[in-house]
């Protein structure tokens, strides 16, 4: 027999065949829908963890968009800031260089006045002595005594003559 040669024996292979096809069989009733079953769910888990994954990369993007935003805000409210903080400080700096400008103002002008009236007590007492001066001159120059008062006005209206000579 051909099949012998071979090493077929048609009995144990027809057995061995119907003994596959049983498994399949008794695989295909007690194991393939339990398989087909835990498959779909793990495809179906599988399927939902990518969405999940998905949705939280989405997530994710949007707040890091918010983020930004914010940090944009943030940094231009910091700006706006500075800017604020320029614009007081320059304000308080003109204010005080005005402040300072009317101050100076006020004490020159008070210097001023301090000299006028200085100057105008010192010609008062240059005034005085140069009249006690020339009457004493003219006691000597005359050896009299002279009446001191009259002479005095009669010098101060000189002076006050010649004052307004000179202006």
């Amino acid at each position: 027999m051909p099949e012998e040669g071979l090493g077929f024996h048609l009995p144990s292979l027809i057995a061995y065949g119907i003994n596959f096809l049983l498994l399949v069989g008794i695989l295909y009733v007690v194991g393939y829908k339990r398989i087909l079953k835990m498959l779909d769910e793990r495809q179906s888990r599988i399927r939902e963890s990518l969405e999940t994954a998905d949705r939280v990369r989405q997530e994710a993007a949007q707040q890091q968009q918010e983020l930004q935003r914010q940090l944009e805000a943030a940094r231009q409210e910091g700006q706006q800031m500075m800017a604020q903080a320029r614009e007081s400080a320059d304000r308080f700096r003109q204010e005080e260089q005005e402040r300072a400008g009317e101050a100076v103002a006020q004490m020159l002008t008070r210097a001023r006045a301090e000299i006028q009236q200085e100057r105008d007590a010192a010609v008062e007492e240059v005034r005085r002595h140069f009249a006690d001066l020339a009457i004493r001159a003219a006691e000597r120059v005359v050896e009299r005594s002279i009446d001191r008062d009259a002479h005095r006005q009669v010098i101060e209206r000189v002076l006050e003559e010649s004052g307004d000579l000179k202006r």
